[in-house]
């Protein structure tokens, strides 16, 4: 039975397509839009989680400010009020990353595509190259999971340190280290 797959460009698009099919990366909420101090007190005041933001950016106000505020949008606030606002704004717009699962971390990636190592390249995935199987469980996933977490896990990113932390980890440097000069992959999770 096959498992979840993920196809890309470059083995950092191929492991990025996979784990978004798995996880939730850290995303920013379409309705949370609003430039102006005013549209965004009034968005982060219609909710719990908007005041406690407010409160964590360091907004202490009494209730009778904050009417003023919303009542009035040519209300003149301090910029450094406005800076908290946004603050709590942007914190509540944004939604973290799931944590990578252990299914994932622990699995074995079943790599289609060009690999070199040293002078040996080939299409791996075909009848004349087997895909390369990599064992998950022996890498080290730390680098991934911080650059995922923060939102910041580029394909190129992603594909560097699958080689060095996950790649080399199970099997070696291989002849010359790894490279993935191909326009096309397909990662493969079991």
């Amino acid at each position: 039975m096959a498992g979840p797959t993920g196809h890309g460009s470059s083995l950092g698009a191929a492991l990025g397509d996979l784990l978004r099919s798995q996880v939730t990366p850290r995303h920013r909420l379409s309705s949370y839009n609003a430039k102006h101090w005013h549209a965004q007190l009034s968005q982060l005041t219609g909710t719990h989680r908007g005041y406690q933001a407010l409160e964590e950016a360091g907004l202490h106000v009494t209730t009778n400010t904050l009417v003023n505020w919303l009542s009035d949008p040519e209300y003149n606030v301090r910029r450094s009020y406005r800076d908290l606002i946004h603050t709590a704004y942007e914190n509540v717009a944004v939604v973290p990353a799931d944590p990578i699962p252990d299914h994932v971390k622990d699995g074995q990636f079943e790599i289609s595509g060009t690999v070199r190592t040293g002078d040996d390249e080939r299409e791996r995935g075909t009848r004349r190259a087997a895909l390369l199987r990599i064992d998950g469980s022996r890498g080290y996933w730390d680098a991934i999971e911080e650059l995922w977490a923060a939102g910041e896990l580029t394909d190129d990113a992603f594909q560097n340190h699958f080689v060095d932390d996950v790649i080399v980890a199970d099997i070696g440097e291989g002849t010359d280290g790894w490279d993935f000069p191909g326009s096309s992959y397909a990662v493969e999770l079991r």
